[in-house]
């Protein structure tokens, strides 16, 4: 399990190693074919900023060979806001004083419905907070039922579950599985998640190893940019930890994201530190650099115009005219969202922009059919 392969790495050895990095070691990786995870400890150290226009021109090369001109287009549906967590820095905490909303079967029906009146969305990621007693693997298994006579690619972001438990999701349809670590520094995990099962840092950071034992199609990973002060750090054992799916899980897809920490109702946590564009732009080109066949998400957090620039430049996947709120398309509009979003385009006009830009939205591209388990 990844639990034991992370106690051979030494966060601050890490962050050390990023920080000598020299623009020598820079040009040595970007003159391989093939980098290793030196290479993206160089691709992602402030020595390598000097050179984003030869990481851009790379990254556009390698997404353009293994990816086309494409980019894959999904929405996600927040069911519930209902949590048993104390998250620090999230809306969802439990001790908001909020309305609880989880969607019952019906609405999940109008919910569907009225995405598939947005654009021709085939690819939906279904959202809850981690209350396993309100809105736990039946209600999700529930969930998955209905949607499937509307979308052809089911992905759920939920509390980690166990293998049986993943491999009973995918008997109704589920393909993918994102779960985001927030941060891999184990020293200060409970400073953010204090209470409630995500304050189990073994037991998430293992989540991805019961994905892969439960033949899970796609498995996405994440940290939270802005909770640790070493962003790049953070980053950098990510990509140990997807190198270390990738053996031990071969036949499973991998995607990648870096959320940027946006604004929510749990105002009283400030991040740590603020990622620059910039320096989102360098961890997206060090990262597809580094790996030409993971898939790159960026999600309505983040700003129209880089969006859109980054298109071209590394970014595969994208969510457009996302809610953040339980029930946001139809049924729920005002319910209490998550966090704010950025880009606040609908789905038809980030569309066009895309082919503006010589990218064709692809709204499906996965089908039942594709699964042999």
């Amino acid at each position: 399990m990844f639990s034991d392969f992370i106690e051979t790495l030494s966060w601050d050895d890490i962050s050390a190693r990023i920080a000598t990095k020299t623009a020598a070691d820079v040009q040595r990786a970007l003159h391989k074919t093939r980098c290793d995870m030196d290479d993206f400890l160089a691709l992602i150290s402030p020595a390598a900023e000097p050179h984003l226009e030869q990481m851009a021109h790379l990254a556009r090369r390698y997404t353009e060979e293994r990816f086309g001109r494409t980019m894959s287009m999904f929405i996600p549906l927040y069911l519930t806001n209902s949590c048993c967590n104390s998250c620090v820095y999230c809306g969802f905490h439990v001790s908001n004083k909020m309305k609880r909303t989880i969607l019952t079967e019906d609405e999940m029906v109008m919910e569907y419905k009225a995405i598939k009146q947005l654009a021709p969305f085939e690819n939906l990621l279904l959202v809850t907070g981690e209350n396993p007693a309100k809105a736990g693997v039946p209600y999700i298994a529930r969930a998955l039922d209905l949607a499937k006579p509307y979308f052809c690619n089911l992905k759920i972001e939920v509390m980690p579950l166990d293998t049986e438990e993943y491999a009973e999701l995918r008997r109704h349809g589920m393909n993918g599985v994102i779960c985001f670590q927030e941060t891999y520094c184990r020293e200060r995990y409970n400073l953010y998640h204090p209470r409630g099962k995500k304050a189990d840092f073994t037991w998430r950071v293992n989540a991805p190893d019961r994905m892969g034992q439960a033949g899970v199609h796609s498995i996405g990973m994440g940290v939270l940019i802005g909770l640790e002060r070493e962003w790049r750090t953070d980053i950098a054992m990510m990509a140990y930890h997807l190198r270390y799916l990738q053996k031990h899980y071969w036949q499973t897809k991998y995607s990648v994201n870096f959320p940027r920490m946006r604004p929510s109702k749990n105002g009283g946590f400030r991040p740590n530190c603020v990622m620059t564009d910039r320096q989102l732009v360098q961890a997206t080109l060090a990262m597809r650099i580094f790996d030409h066949d993971v898939d790159i998400s960026y999600s309505t957090r983040e700003p129209a115009e880089l969006r859109d620039n980054m298109a071209t430049l590394g970014v595969t996947t994208m969510s457009a005219e996302s809610r953040t709120e339980p029930g946001g398309y139809c049924t729920h509009p005002q319910t209490l969202e998550q966090f704010h979003v950025s880009d606040e385009r609908t789905a038809l006009q980030v569309a066009e922009a895309l082919r503006r830009r010589g990218r064709e939205p692809v709204w499906k591209d996965w089908d039942a059919i594709f699964d042999r388990h």
